[in-house]
């Protein structure tokens, strides 16, 4: 066989990649054939020519990022990966879709090697990718100077019709066009079909006009199969000096197969005719499955020789860069390796008993304690920073300079959590997102993702309850405590005082993972720290605060733990010796040894929960024979004070709903 042409190289590269996607799809005989088949051409470019990575260091900090969005094309992601020599081995490919294996239906950043963040739902992908880029240009601006840079790396996306429809991307869009985010490379696979047939049966405007408008550079590629034509767009999107680059690549979906430009690719297995056509139009010896030409194989690993140098060049880069900039390059180090300095824990403020202070209040003092010994701490809120208290005084604002650790958000709840996550994946820095705890359900799903993919993100809601009062029950939340305790990996934080607001930030910090924390807009008595052991508490997730019997237990979180101690001395008066218990997270007091829950919730002694939200949550510690006093129905706009009275949440209502569970 004579030696192939780059350019037969090329195609022979390509066709491989579409067609172990085909193969991967019709072994599980479950996913997604169409958008690989349609997109392979753009990752191949992506990966073989225009991405600075080393697969045997994939996670080397100065690398290339790559986001497939339209994560329902994994076998595409999977495919790639394989050929570029990262670790996804041919056995992985051939377990596609199966139970624990490492190529998941949708890309999951902490199952596959290589794979970035956690693609799928719509959308999601593509804000991440704004928060990789926020990252780096953050990062770039900390960094670098004019004799060296250290961090210096692109943002690539592949996204589809589906992303571009969701609203997220909207949210997202807009805020990179106005970051200037220019190294962010979004590839928007235009294929003209949607699941439900033709894109124009629901999405027919001027994408092209939409990012202009947002502030990006556009290109238009004609043809997903004209590779100079693709290049030429990068290296123009390469070239943007404020804009980031949307370029619109007209595909076919399923091109090769028999049902190519129909939605009847998009998601079914091409089915045995299907495949074996697909092979016939590539040139492929049909009856081969998982079939990679060994010329194919030696072109994808070049990738490995071409990335061990740029990674040699980097280091050698570093270890100068550190001689002259040691303090710099001992934070870069340590923030890229999620390590914490020593003894940081001790700028945690201890607040005094004799004054009450909301919250919210209490968590900004903490934030900008913190953000003194972590400059790794990032982030900022959805147009709410006045009210949410999530600023670092002493900071620039990121948009008038990249070294700015505050980031306005503009109000894009969704976008702005999602993007979180993304600053999280990027790695070096530990972002935060705030807005008002009711608008958590506009954030749910990136909450949600962010504990999937085991993200080090924090999540900061303040306007906890109804006592926000006279907004009314649209500003008030009441099921949302409850919705997001039970989302997996998740830590909650609904701390009672400024004291158990700072123990909970140590905490969040400390153990890495998402946490989210419910904090007050009204002042709220202080509870003394050394007498109750705030900070051991609530390490434990609940804790004692009284113990004066064991008649019946109280236990609440946030602004209602005042009540129970109230209600707890009322108790004791009258003759009923209650143990007081304080439980701002759920998470982390069922982590704790089942000898130490027997300790808060002793076996046959009555319980009583209160708190200004759904009674749901509660009945797994109050059980049949307690009570659980709440807020089953939504709220009412009036004073906050009288709101809680008016819906039972008061100490009273504690004293006689204690008396009822004693006396059975």
């Amino acid at each position: 066989m004579s030696e192939l042409s780059q350019q037969e190289l090329d195609q022979l590269s390509i066709n491989t990649l579409r067609l172990l996607a085909v193969d991967q799809v019709e072994k599980a005989n479950s996913g997604h054939p169409g958008a690989p088949l349609g997109c392979a051409p753009i990752a191949y470019l992506l990966f073989h020519k225009f991405m600075k990575y080393n697969p045997k260091e994939s996670l080397w900090s100065d690398r290339d990022r790559f986001v497939l969005s339209n994560g329902h094309a994994s076998a595409l992601l999977y495919g790639t990966l394989h050929l570029a020599g990262f670790k996804v081995s041919m056995d992985d490919l051939k377990s596609f879709r199966q139970w624990e294996s490492r190529t998941p239906g949708h890309p999951e950043s902490h199952e596959t090697d290589g794979v970035e963040v956690t693609t799928g739902p719509l959308g999601q992908g593509f804000a991440e990718a704004v928060g990789l880029a926020i990252a780096e240009k953050h990062q770039a601006a900390v960094y670098n100077n004019d004799k060296f840079k250290i961090v210096d790396h692109y943002t690539y996306v592949i996204c589809g019709d589906g992303c571009l429809m969701e609203g997220i991307s909207h949210e997202a869009a807009s805020l990179a066009g106005t970051l200037k985010l220019n190294k962010l490379i979004v590839l928007y696979d235009d294929n003209l079909i949607s699941l439900d047939g033709p894109t124009d049966l629901s999405y027919t405007e001027d994408v092209t006009k939409r990012f202009e408008a947002y502030g990006w550079h556009v290109e238009f590629v004609s043809d997903g199969n004209d590779l100079d034509e693709i290049s030429k767009a990068i290296e123009a999107g390469k070239s943007q000096k404020e804009k980031p680059t949307l370029i619109r690549v007209r595909t076919v979906i399923g091109f090769g197969a028999p049902k190519a430009g129909t939605k009847s690719v998009h998601g079914e297995p091409l089915g045995k005719e299907g495949t074996i056509a697909a092979k016939k139009f590539f040139g492929f010896d049909p009856e081969k499955s998982f079939f990679i030409p060994e010329e194919a194989l030696t072109n994808w690993r070049k990738a490995e020789e071409k990335g061990a140098k740029a990674v040699a060049a980097w280091h050698e880069r570093f270890d100068a860069y550190a001689k002259e900039f040691p303090e710099l390059a001992a934070q870069y180090t340590r923030t890229s390796e999620e390590k914490l300095p020593a003894d940081w824990q001790k700028e945690l403020p201890v607040f005094p008993s004799d004054k009450p202070v909301a919250t919210r209040n209490a968590g900004q003092v903490v934030l900008n304690k913190l953000g003194a010994v972590l400059p790794e701490l990032f982030g900022g809120a959805a147009d709410l920073t006045s009210s949410t208290k999530t600023i670092f005084k002493d900071s620039a604002n990121f948009h008038e300079d990249p070294k700015g650790r505050n980031v306005f958000f503009g109000v894009r709840e969704f976008g702005m959590m999602a993007a979180v996550n993304g600053i999280s994946a990027h790695g070096g820095l530990l972002p935060f997102g705030s807005t008002f705890f009711t608008f958590s359900d506009y954030c749910r799903s990136a909450l949600r993702m962010g504990a999937l993919q085991h993200s080090r993100s924090l999540y900061i809601f303040t306007h906890d309850s109804v006592g926000l009062g006279e907004d009314g029950p649209t500003h008030q939340p009441v099921e949302h405590l409850g919705a997001l305790r039970i989302i997996p990996e998740l830590t909650d934080f609904r701390p009672a005082d400024a004291n158990e607001t700072s123990a909970a930030w140590g905490l969040a910090v400390e153990r890495g993972g998402p946490a989210w924390m419910a904090l007050s807009r009204q002042d709220l008595p202080t509870l003394d720290a050394d007498k109750y052991k705030v900070f051991d508490g609530v390490r434990k997730g609940a804790y004692k605060l009284e113990s004066y019997g064991s008649d019946v237990v109280l236990v609440s979180t946030g602004s209602e733990v005042q009540l129970i101690l109230k209600a707890g001395e009322e108790l004791k008066a009258a003759g009923i010796n209650a143990t007081v218990v304080s439980m701002p997270s759920f998470k982390i007091f069922e982590e704790q040894t089942a000898e130490y829950k027997d300790s808060i919730f002793p076996k046959n002694v009555p319980v009583v929960s209160i708190e200004a939200a759904a009674t749901q949550p509660w009945y797994k510690y109050v059980g049949r024979d307690g009570y659980a006093i709440g807020i089953d129905r939504f709220g009412a706009s009036a004073p906050g004070p009288l709101v809680l009275e008016k819906l039972g949440i008061t100490a009273a209502h504690v004293v006689e709903a204690a008396k009822k569970v004693v006396k059975k």
